[in-house]
């Protein structure tokens, strides 16, 4: 009986002092990066990675797309006092089907919202930014084809989206406000605007019926 009280004395002796020995450490971790997570956020400054031997400087890998983007452009921007990319952008062809009439009027809002505000309503080049007095040289205007000696008229779709997406001359990148998609879509409005007002050119003379006068 002795016995059986010492056993029992010496059980719960062992029991209570692991009790209070609680292990308040987890130990190593097989992978602490992803236990301990670095939470940083988006624009903050992240200088301090370096001394960790943390290469990171905010920028998405080269050729990454957002999620729901569709139509990579295949051009980088030029680096300043290059103009290589500008000038093959004039051989990339709008990757969007013509637009209906329902996409067309979509489009034509997406332009006044973004484009019509320097660029006028009209596509003259003559809008409220100008009119006001705030730019010293007008903008753009694409509707008429002797400006710059046809050069913004008859620029190609793939040279358009370029200057939208980068930015031309006082001009920013519009690529923040404007998907992929809609930009190739405010293209389409502005052709279409310079086709309806095209002038219609006027019909050959008969050379047959001027040889019998």
């Amino acid at each position: 009986m002795k016995r059986i009280s010492i056993i029992h004395f010496l059980a719960a002796s062992f029991i209570l002092g692991s009790c209070s020995n609680v292990q308040r450490e987890p130990g190593r971790i097989y992978m602490p990066d992803m236990a301990y997570s670095r939470a940083y956020e988006t624009y903050a400054d992240h200088s301090n990675l370096d001394k960790d031997g943390i290469n990171y400087d905010n920028m998405p890998v080269a050729g990454t797309i957002a999620r729901g983007e569709e139509m990579p452009f295949p051009l980088a921007k030029d680096a300043v006092g290059d103009t290589a990319n500008y000038a093959a952008s004039r051989q990339i062809a709008n990757p969007v089907a013509p637009l209906d009439s329902v996409q067309l009027v979509e489009a034509g809002r997406l332009y006044l919202i973004n484009c019509g505000i320097c660029h006028g309503p009209n596509l003259d080049g003559n809008g409220p930014l100008y009119k006001s007095g705030v730019f010293a040289a007008a903008p753009a205007n694409f509707i008429d084809p002797g400006y710059q000696s046809g050069k913004i008229y008859n620029m190609p779709d793939g040279q358009m989206y370029y200057s939208i997406t980068y930015g031309k001359n006082l001009m920013g990148s519009y690529a923040s406000q404007l998907s992929r998609t809609q930009r190739w879509q405010i293209i389409h409005y502005i052709k279409s605007k310079q086709s309806a007002a095209k002038p219609v050119a006027a019909p050959a003379a008969d050379s047959t019926a001027m040889a019998k006068k």
